[in-house]
């Protein structure tokens, strides 16, 4: 039996939301690497110091875009996907010392989250494979562990307790169990036109409930209405996604 460190999370947050209002998004960036193994694909999943943002969670490489980051157009305007790309490639030699081309990367989501989080990162999410001889050194401050996970793997460890993972990384490991090896991941992801997640958080009788477009309690953040369902229930059994037919694709 899980803890109930979501339901928890969410009601403190709901509770302080009034008074602190809801803040501004922060423009990120994120990559998930894979390698192809034995038993199939593995994605590099750091672990956060309790000190940070998302702190003690398992996630992808990333971090917030820099000033240094942006891409201008030649009209002035701001080029944001080239900026969060700079900012992908940045970040993940950063915090891992892994090189990521940035032709290689596959944007394929974007992750916006609730009004009552306190600090908001509106984040690209980026796919690449690892390049050959790479190897990941961290640097035992902001990051301070680091593993190759099979998506089935990372989701098991988080429903038994032993680690935690944030919604859109768990419906990210989600989307990519099947995939035996990385390129057939990759091409699926490409293929797609990348998917937008404005997160809608509310409370159930089985936990807290993320809600997205195209869910039938999205619009008023209502759980119980019955209808289409596009949502991850975050209870004290384990994560459970569900998504109709007509929900945008996953």
């Amino acid at each position: 039996m899980i803890d109930n460190r979501d339901e928890s999370r969410y009601k403190k947050w709901e509770s302080e939301h009034e008074e602190r209002g809801t803040s501004n998004l922060i423009p990120a960036a994120t990559v998930v690497i894979m390698r192809d193994s034995e038993s199939g694909i593995e994605l590099l999943m750091l672990r956060k110091n309790s000190k940070v943002a998302f702190g003690g969670m398992w996630v992808f490489p990333g971090g917030k875009i820099d000033e240094t980051d942006k891409v201008i157009n030649s009209d002035g305007s701001l080029d944001e996907l080239a900026t969060a790309t700079s900012a992908a490639t940045r970040e993940t030699f950063e915090e891992a010392a892994i090189s990521v081309s940035q032709e290689n990367l596959f944007w394929f989501s974007h992750w916006v989250p609730p009004a009552i989080t306190p600090k908001r990162f509106s984040t690209y999410f980026f796919a690449t494979k690892l390049l050959d001889g790479d190897e990941v050194t961290i640097d035992d401050s902001e990051i301070i562990e680091h593993g190759w996970f099979r998506p089935h793997e990372a989701i098991n460890l988080r429903d038994a307790g032993e680690i935690e993972l944030a919604p859109p990384t768990w419906v990210t490991l989600n989307h990519l169990i099947s995939f035996t090896n990385v390129e057939d991941a990759l091409n699926d992801l490409d293929a797609k036109d990348p998917i937008f997640y404005e997160t809608h958080i509310a409370q159930s009788a089985k936990g807290p409930v993320a809600m997205w477009f195209g869910d039938a309690g999205y619009e008023k953040t209502d759980p119980d209405m019955p209808g289409e369902r596009h949502r991850l229930t975050m209870s004290t059994d384990g994560y459970h996604f569900e998504q109709s037919n007509s929900s945008p694709l996953t």
